[in-house]
């Protein structure tokens, strides 16, 4: 018997491949449950239910045993004590590798999330490259981590839903396999723009009745036309799903009501013949929309994808899209470049030609970015690679190139050689003379204009290029040939990126941060780092950014190391907490309440008599050898007086919201000198419910009388209070806080 989590997915896999090894995936999903045995979801499940979830999702697609097994085991290495070595020795090489392809890069000192995120796609990138099944399980392993993702945080959520929809949808796109990449941009859209999702779910469901009945009539005709003509086919209706509704609505600045072919019409046939006899009589019933039709049987998508597609206006006046296509181009078109690792059909030589053909864009985006060291250039490169639609023009030879979508001449240039770009001083399309900047378009001729006595490239050409090849190599001249001009240029961008954030190179712990960053970017030679900077190698603002980052992390070290100073002079100095002193008398052990020393517990502390500090009053600490933390206000003049050379002892301290305690503090009244003024000020006292520590009069030079209080108030308010209230006194003239005694 089986354990119930995998029952469901062996007899998948029987299914589709009865000979296969069931046993090895049984021992696979034992480790796995063994290594994850104390390990929850943020759901609250057994962690097993996610490997459990992806192989599963690889089952789906009908993959080889060892991808299965690749899925149960992808995160054992990672996330328990179990190392590649053990993998490799219980279930061979192939499986330890898919592994290790799908591991993240262990935890690196200083790496920001970016760099993180950079290095470990590199590095699954680079596998993917060996043997396209790392990429199968990650897009797995992603799609059921975006199916749980309400689990996560709110800041979680965003992060990882933005990844997927600039990344792994993109990826699953490149790679043809249409049912994971749909799925991802509509999870994803889902999480990043809720209320745009479900507005517009809403609305797709209030008219799904009327239209499906629609489709309905059209696969009805289409069926009954093609049974007369004795063509076997399948003829069914495919909703467009939610987030390409959205994009659609976006792009062309339309509203959900003038979106007509919310559902495309699929025929599946036997033959290329049969698509293309089936296109004739889809035409012969309704008339075509001009300009919709494609050929993508003669002329397949890099991912593989094979179709014709067509628009026509159907019975009713609303156009319908429809996509005519075999049975094998079908599963090519849902399952991509995992079609080609179907058990049953094993992978022939030519097979797997057609695939390393078909990952041609692969291995060229790797070899075009292995030089960028910004891990925010990185991933701009990659997002531009995997989700730019794709123009397709051709050398004069009639070869076919790809390029994204509003390259130019340049682009189109150094995809042929990084010489041609280099040498390159004008072009032709179509036989005409363009300029360089021109974007080509779908099935044009284009001839590069050379020249011997060219100088090299501009570098405005960085700002026409729109592939990370042209890019690379425009920079890649530039790094070569002119050192001392890209040192200058990289000073200059440096220092103009500093001044913008107030920084200079003239401060030594700016210096000492840009030193730091540098070697971050495995660049421990300083000018080989302005060099860097200077050709476009490393983006000056980012430098800058980072930078920052260094200088705050080295004043948060610091601010750690004086507090730890402060720690030792506290013990040095036997400064002793007097809630923890025998001795200590009641009297003083009020006198420390109400005061936190910069965050730290058991210190003694004292206010300052010259100052006499009040809650309320802005203060701040000054270590007293053998005499604990003397608490002064900030304005007084002993602190002021001695402030530079007082700031070694000087602690930062706070008042603690504690109504319970009392504080001393002295005032001074004037006032005429009449029979009962005493009696009077200490009866405002009484009424207030102040106490009173001392009270002393004496006769002025004049006709009048000075009176000094020692009052004990809860803070500056209730001390205020007072004075109010004593000026209230009939022949007080004067009644103000005395700085201290």
């Amino acid at each position: 018997m089986y354990d119930d989590r995998i029952k469901s997915l062996i007899e998948k896999i029987r299914a589709y491949a009865p000979n296969s090894d069931i046993d090895k995936v049984v021992r696979a999903y034992n480790l796995a449950k063994e290594a994850h045995k104390d390990q929850y979801r943020k759901s609250g499940e057994p962690y097993i239910i996610h490997p459990v979830a992806v192989a599963n999702i690889l089952a789906d697609m009908e993959l080889d045993i060892e991808a299965i097994c690749g899925g149960l085991l992808h995160d054992v290495v990672e996330d328990t004590d179990y190392e590649e070595a053990d993998i490799e020795e219980m279930f061979g090489k192939d499986v330890a590798a898919l592994v290790d392809g799908v591991t993240k890069l262990g935890k690196i000192k200083y790496m920001t999330k970016e760099e993180s995120q950079a290095s470990n796609l590199r590095k699954m990138f680079l596998a993917m490259a060996k043997d396209m099944r790392v990429m199968l399980i990650k897009l797995s392993d992603r799609l059921h981590n975006m199916r749980t993702l309400e689990y996560m945080d709110s800041e979680k959520v965003k992060y990882k839903a933005q990844e997927t929809l600039d990344i792994y949808a993109g990826i699953a796109h490149r790679l043809g396999i249409s049912t994971i990449k749909w799925e991802l941009e509509d999870l994803a859209f889902r999480f990043l723009y809720p209320d745009e999702y479900y507005d517009l779910v809403g609305k797709v469901n209030k008219k799904r009745e009327q239209r499906e009945a629609y489709i309905d009539e059209i696969v009805g005709i289409i069926k009954k036309d093609m049974d007369e003509k004795s063509v076997d086919c399948d003829v069914y209706g495919r909703p467009k799903h939610f987030y390409s509704i959205y994009k659609k609505m976006k792009k062309k600045n339309k509203s959900f009501d003038e979106i007509y072919d919310l559902t495309a019409v699929r025929v599946l046939v036997d033959t290329d013949k049969d698509c293309y006899a089936v296109l004739g009589e889809v035409h012969t019933l309704w008339k075509p929309i001009p300009g919709r039709f494609k050929d993508y049987i003669a002329m397949p998508k890099p991912n593989m994808y094979q179709s014709l597609h067509t628009a026509v206006i159907g019975s009713d006046g609303e156009p319908v899209e429809v996509q005519i296509r075999t049975y094998e181009m079908h599963n090519v078109a849902e399952f991509g470049i995992a079609a080609h690792w179907k058990y049953k059909e094993g992978i022939t030589d030519s097979r797997l030609s057609d695939v390393d053909r078909r990952l041609q864009w692969l291995r060229q985006m790797m070899e075009w970015e292995k030089d960028v060291t910004d891990p925010h250039e990185f991933l701009d490169a990659l997002k531009e690679d995997v989700f730019n639609a794709q123009v397709y023009v051709f050398t004069p030879q009639g070869d076919v190139l790809e390029l994204p979508n509003g390259a130019t001449p340049i682009d189109f240039a150094y995809r042929i050689h990084s010489k041609v770009g280099n040498k390159c001083v004008g072009a032709k399309v179509n036989g005409r003379i363009v300029p360089l900047e021109y974007s080509l378009k779908n099935g044009q001729i284009v001839e590069i204009l050379t020249s011997a006595n060219s100088l090299g490239p501009s570098r405005d050409w960085m700002n026409l290029v729109k592939t990370p090849n042209a890019r690379n190599k425009i920079k890649q001249f530039f790094k070569k040939e002119r050192r001392e001009e890209n040192i200058e240029r990289g000073l200059a961008i440096l220092d103009k990126e500093l001044s913008r954030n107030n920084l200079s190179r003239n401060d030594v712990k700016v210096m000492a941060a840009i030193k730091e960053v540098a070697a971050r970017f495995n660049q421990p030679d300083y000018e080989d780092f302005l060099a860097t900077i200077g050709y476009g190698g490393i983006i000056g603002n980012h430098v800058v950014g980072k930078v920052k980052d260094e200088i705050t992390k080295e004043e948060r070290k610091l601010e750690k190391e004086q507090k730890a100073n402060l720690e030792e002079e506290i013990v040095a100095h036997n400064i002793v907490d007097p809630e923890k002193s025998k001795y200590t008398s009641k009297k003083t052990e009020k006198r420390h309440i109400g005061v936190q020393v910069d965050g730290l517990d058991g210190i003694y502390v004292r206010f300052a008599k010259c100052c006499s500090p009040l809650p309320g009053d802005d203060i701040v600490g000054y270590i007293t050898r053998g005499r604990g933390v003397t608490v002064h206000r900030t304005d007084c003049e002993n602190v002021l007086r001695d402030k530079e050379k007082s700031a070694p002892r000087m602690v930062n301290v706070s008042w603690i919201d504690d109504t319970k305690s009392k504080f001393e503090a002295e005032l001074q009244i004037k006032a005429n000198d009449r029979r009962g003024i005493i009696n009077e000020i200490t009866h405002v006292i009484s009424n207030e419910k102040v106490g009173l520590v001392g009270i002393y009069g004496r006769k002025g030079s004049d006709i009048g009388v000075t009176v000094d209080l020692i009052v004990e108030v809860v803070g500056i308010d209730e001390l205020n209070k007072l004075i109010r209230k004593m000026m209230n006194v009939p022949g007080v003239e004067e009644a103000y806080r005395v700085q201290g005694r």
